[in-house]
């Protein structure tokens, strides 16, 4: 398992790569893409609804 150290070490070494400015539009950016996958699901998901509806 995953204990605090490993945590704070993973944490570090983003910091290092990227940079403390960096980090929040990272975060941004994968916010947004998980918002535009759970979207494109949600529209899967009606769509399927649907095609069930008609038949």
């Amino acid at each position: 398992m995953i204990g605090a150290p490993q945590i704070i070490l993973i944490v570090v070494v983003i910091l290092l790569l990227f940079g403390g400015r960096k980090i929040p539009e990272l975060m941004r950016g994968l916010g947004s893409g998980i918002k535009e996958f759970k979207n494109a699901t949600k529209e899967d998901e009606n769509k399927s609804d649907s095609k069930i509806d008609k038949e």
